[in-house]
């Protein structure tokens, strides 16, 4: 496992070997899950804007990329996977849930980038502040996510919470559905850390993993 030199307060972003990660997973399925990855904004809608000047929309959008490479080229496409957007345009936050309800889609997962005006670090998954059936199922969905994060990758565990976003409020009646934050934009370590191809496939590996580990 490779190390990144950077501290962030006390502990290390890692940049995780592609190869060991790999020789450590299993995957059992019987049904192919049907999961809809969600990369946030696009087009006009930069998102977040880092401090080293990348923008949000560009990074979850790789992320997103790579998880389907990563199923399709490595795992022989065990999961069914969908992206809301494959290029840089902007989609309308109903026409994602709506792709999300009409592929019966298992589990709605959108990736954001995070923004503070302090230094701010780490990871956090967003739930729908609802009492719907599929509350709990989203909750540990986005567990396994931040688990997979923080073990692999080093990123501080901020935890789930709960929101009212419309691409949750749209889709957790039908699927578990969670909103990701992947790190801060406005923390240097963070930022610096989405330039490198490298840990972009860390991120979507991790991403990948947590859902494989919730099934």
């Amino acid at each position: 496992m490779l190390i990144t030199p950077k501290l962030l307060n006390g502990s290390m972003l890692k940049n995780v070997s592609f190869v060991i990660l790999l020789l450590k997973m299993c995957l059992v399925f019987g049904q192919k899950k049907i999961v809809v990855i969600d990369p946030g904004h696009g087009g006009i809608d930069s998102g977040a804007i880092g401090v080293n000047g990348i923008c949000e929309k560009d990074v979850v959008l790789k992320v997103a990329n790579e998880i389907l490479n990563l199923n399709e080229s490595l795992f022989d496409n065990e999961l069914d996977i969908y992206l809301t957007r494959y290029n840089n345009t902007l989609i309308s936050l109903s026409d994602r849930s709506r792709l999300a309800k009409s592929l019966k889609a298992d589990v709605f997962v959108s990736l954001h980038c995070n923004a503070s005006r302090n230094s701010s670090r780490g990871m956090e998954v967003y739930v729908h502040n609802s009492e719907s059936p599929n509350s709990k199922a989203a909750i540990a969905l986005g567990v396994s996510i931040l688990n997979e994060s923080a073990q692999k990758l080093g990123f501080k565990k901020r935890g789930v919470k709960f929101a009212n976003f419309q691409v949750l409020r749209e889709t957790i009646s039908y699927c578990p559905s969670i909103l990701v934050e992947m790190g801060f934009m406005t923390n240097n370590d963070e930022a610096d850390y989405f330039l490198k191809s490298q840990n972009i496939k860390a991120l979507a590996l991790a991403v990948f993993m947590g859902i494989i580990n919730y099934y």
